[in-house]
Protein backbone atom coordinates (compact mmCIF):
# COMPACT_ATOMS: atom_id res chain seq x y z
CA UNK A 1 0.00 0.00 0.00
CA UNK A 2 2.71 2.29 0.81
CA UNK A 3 4.90 1.58 -2.88
CA UNK A 4 1.33 2.32 -4.35
CA UNK A 5 0.71 5.68 -2.57
CA UNK A 6 4.16 6.67 -3.36
CA UNK A 7 3.17 6.14 -7.06
CA UNK A 8 -0.30 7.81 -6.53
CA UNK A 9 1.49 11.10 -4.96
CA UNK A 10 3.89 11.41 -7.74
CA UNK A 11 1.76 11.09 -10.53
CA UNK A 12 -0.94 13.05 -9.02
CA UNK A 13 1.98 16.14 -8.07
CA UNK A 14 3.07 15.70 -11.97
CA UNK A 15 -0.41 16.13 -13.09
CA UNK A 16 -0.85 19.21 -10.98
CA UNK A 17 2.46 20.76 -12.31
CA UNK A 18 1.44 19.74 -16.11
CA UNK A 19 -2.36 21.47 -15.56
CA UNK A 20 -1.04 24.54 -13.39
CA UNK A 21 1.76 25.09 -16.13
CA UNK A 22 1.06 28.35 -18.72
CA UNK A 23 3.19 26.76 -21.00
CA UNK A 24 6.66 25.26 -21.24
CA UNK A 25 6.78 27.88 -24.60
CA UNK A 26 7.33 30.67 -22.60
CA UNK A 27 10.42 30.22 -21.49
CA UNK A 28 13.13 29.16 -23.17
CA UNK A 29 14.88 28.00 -20.15
CA UNK A 30 12.21 25.93 -19.08
CA UNK A 31 11.93 24.27 -22.43
CA UNK A 32 15.54 23.52 -22.49
CA UNK A 33 15.85 21.69 -19.15
CA UNK A 34 12.17 19.55 -20.25
CA UNK A 35 14.35 18.50 -23.35
CA UNK A 36 17.31 17.75 -21.51
CA UNK A 37 15.32 15.92 -18.84
CA UNK A 38 13.32 13.72 -22.06
CA UNK A 39 16.75 12.87 -23.41
CA UNK A 40 18.26 11.35 -20.10
CA UNK A 41 15.29 9.78 -19.94
CA UNK A 42 15.03 8.09 -23.13
CA UNK A 43 19.14 7.01 -22.62
CA UNK A 44 17.91 5.37 -19.35
CA UNK A 45 15.33 3.46 -20.92
CA UNK A 46 17.74 2.45 -24.08
CA UNK A 47 20.05 1.54 -21.49
CA UNK A 48 18.07 -0.56 -19.75
CA UNK A 49 15.81 -3.80 -20.58
CA UNK A 50 12.57 -2.71 -19.99
CA UNK A 51 11.41 -5.64 -17.77
CA UNK A 52 13.68 -4.40 -15.50
CA UNK A 53 11.58 -1.30 -14.52
CA UNK A 54 8.94 -1.06 -11.68
CA UNK A 55 6.98 1.82 -11.12
CA UNK A 56 6.50 0.73 -7.49
CA UNK A 57 9.36 1.37 -5.28
CA UNK A 58 9.75 -2.62 -5.33
CA UNK A 59 12.29 -4.99 -6.70
CA UNK A 60 11.24 -7.13 -9.40
CA UNK A 61 11.41 -10.86 -9.36
CA UNK A 62 15.11 -11.54 -12.08
CA UNK A 63 15.57 -7.91 -11.98
CA UNK A 64 19.01 -7.14 -12.57
CA UNK A 65 21.31 -4.52 -11.38
CA UNK A 66 22.66 -2.31 -13.68
CA UNK A 67 25.46 0.27 -12.84
CA UNK A 68 26.98 1.57 -16.51
CA UNK A 69 25.19 4.00 -18.68
CA UNK A 70 23.42 6.49 -17.05
CA UNK A 71 23.18 4.36 -13.65
CA UNK A 72 27.27 4.71 -13.73
CA UNK A 73 26.62 8.45 -12.32
CA UNK A 74 23.48 8.28 -10.30
CA UNK A 75 21.52 5.13 -8.73
CA UNK A 76 17.87 7.08 -10.22
CA UNK A 77 18.19 8.03 -13.33
CA UNK A 78 14.67 7.70 -14.24
CA UNK A 79 13.41 9.72 -10.73
CA UNK A 80 16.61 12.43 -11.95
CA UNK A 81 15.07 12.75 -15.52
CA UNK A 82 11.29 12.64 -13.90
CA UNK A 83 13.00 15.60 -11.82
CA UNK A 84 14.38 17.64 -14.59
CA UNK A 85 10.95 17.36 -16.59
CA UNK A 86 9.33 19.21 -13.76
CA UNK A 87 11.84 21.56 -13.50
CA UNK A 88 11.53 22.69 -16.62
CA UNK A 89 7.89 23.25 -16.09
CA UNK A 90 8.73 24.90 -12.92
CA UNK A 91 11.20 27.51 -14.60
CA UNK A 92 9.13 28.25 -17.16
CA UNK A 93 6.13 29.38 -15.11
CA UNK A 94 7.33 29.62 -11.25
CA UNK A 95 3.84 29.74 -9.71
CA UNK A 96 3.62 28.88 -5.95
CA UNK A 97 1.78 25.51 -7.17
CA UNK A 98 4.85 24.52 -9.32
CA UNK A 99 7.21 25.43 -6.82
CA UNK A 100 5.29 23.41 -4.04
CA UNK A 101 4.37 20.60 -6.45
CA UNK A 102 7.73 20.50 -7.44
CA UNK A 103 9.53 20.44 -3.70
CA UNK A 104 7.09 17.92 -2.85
CA UNK A 105 7.40 15.77 -5.88
CA UNK A 106 10.97 15.96 -4.88
CA UNK A 107 9.83 14.41 -1.45
CA UNK A 108 8.08 11.63 -2.90
CA UNK A 109 10.75 10.60 -5.19
CA UNK A 110 13.22 10.13 -2.53
CA UNK A 111 11.15 8.47 -0.24
CA UNK A 112 10.57 6.29 -3.10
CA UNK A 113 14.30 5.93 -3.66
CA UNK A 114 14.93 5.11 0.09
CA UNK A 115 12.47 2.69 -0.18
CA UNK A 116 14.18 0.86 -3.52
CA UNK A 117 17.40 1.13 -2.04
CA UNK A 118 16.72 -0.62 1.58
CA UNK A 119 15.42 -3.33 -0.44
CA UNK A 120 18.39 -3.95 -2.84
CA UNK A 121 20.48 -3.83 0.24
CA UNK A 122 18.84 -6.80 1.19
CA UNK A 123 18.31 -8.66 -1.97
CA UNK A 124 22.05 -7.74 -3.65
CA UNK A 125 25.26 -7.08 -0.82
CA UNK A 126 27.09 -5.52 -3.90
CA UNK A 127 24.35 -3.03 -3.80
CA UNK A 128 25.60 -0.80 -0.95
CA UNK A 129 29.12 -0.67 -2.79
CA UNK A 130 27.64 1.17 -5.64
CA UNK A 131 25.60 3.07 -3.00
CA UNK A 132 28.98 4.57 -2.36
CA UNK A 133 30.20 4.84 -5.66
CA UNK A 134 27.37 6.78 -6.98
CA UNK A 135 25.09 9.45 -5.96
CA UNK A 136 20.78 8.88 -5.54
CA UNK A 137 19.82 12.09 -7.94
CA UNK A 138 22.93 14.19 -8.75
CA UNK A 139 26.13 13.08 -9.91
CA UNK A 140 28.95 13.61 -7.97
CA UNK A 141 26.61 16.05 -5.42
CA UNK A 142 23.80 14.22 -4.14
Amino acid sequence: MYSRSLVFAQFFLIGMMVIGSCGILTSWWGLGILVVGVIFGLWTIQHNRLGNFNIRPELKEDCELITSGPYHFVRHPMYTSVLLMTLGLMVATPTYLEVSSFLLLGLVLALKAIREERLWCMDNPVYKDYMQQTKRFIPYLF
